[in-house]
């Protein structure tokens, strides 16, 4: 459970209407929220390394859906909500000073690895032994904070497509760019993640 369910009571801006559509539209953005909130909060967590702003900056996205988007059809929720955590994400670097810090990583240069996708090649949970479980939580622990150090861009191409599943024409709309960058972005930060991981990366 998380610690921002109140989100969805004050996230409507439908409050003079009773009108029955509106009501289920109201309904289906609760499920909408309930079913994203723990994987945006994860990806804003790991964006900022504050909580308390990750927390923050998914409220704010989940407010500005709701506000500006709620009419719109259900399939297109997705993308624009992580288009609009994006934004906030991108603002919040932006107030803290470290975008000059961060945009270094974007001259460490990468040969596209466009043939691997971590995707597919991840290994079937089932089954695990304890040690093998322990190993892999370790491993996602380092992993994390990998993803922490990418680029900017090459953290969001990675994070939509491999933790949220997005496909590249959805993180395209989520981050505002082309299908192409997508899938430059996210070459590149599959490779670094490669390199810095070794062995972890199975």
């Amino acid at each position: 459970m998380s610690a921002y369910v109140g989100v969805f009571a004050v996230s409507s801006p439908c409050e003079q209407s009773t009108g029955a559509e509106t009501l289920q539209t109201e309904r289906q953005l609760n499920l909408f929220f309930a079913e994203v909130e723990r994987r945006a909060l994860r990806i804003a967590e790991i964006a900022v390394r504050d909580r308390d702003d990750a927390l923050d900056l998914v409220q704010d996205a989940m407010i500005k859906l709701a506000r500006n988007y709620m009419a719109r059809p259900t399939d297109e929720w997705t993308p624009l909500f992580y288009r609009i955590l994006q934004n906030g994400i991108r603002d919040w670097h932006r107030r803290q000073n470290v975008r000059n810090r961060v945009m270094v990583w974007f001259g460490r240069g990468a040969k596209d690895d466009s043939s691997y996708d971590p995707i597919v090649e991840a290994p079937d949970p089932s089954g695990r032994t304890p040690d093998e479980e322990l190993a892999n939580q370790q491993a996602m622990v380092k992993l994390e904070h990998a993803v922490g150090e990418l680029p900017t861009r090459q953290r969001e191409a990675f994070m939509l497509r491999t933790f949220e599943g997005l496909n590249v024409a959805a993180t395209a709309v989520a981050m505002g760019c082309s299908e192409g960058s997508v899938k430059t972005h996210y070459s590149r930060a599959v490779h670094s993640l490669r390199e810095t991981l070794g062995e972890h990366w199975q």
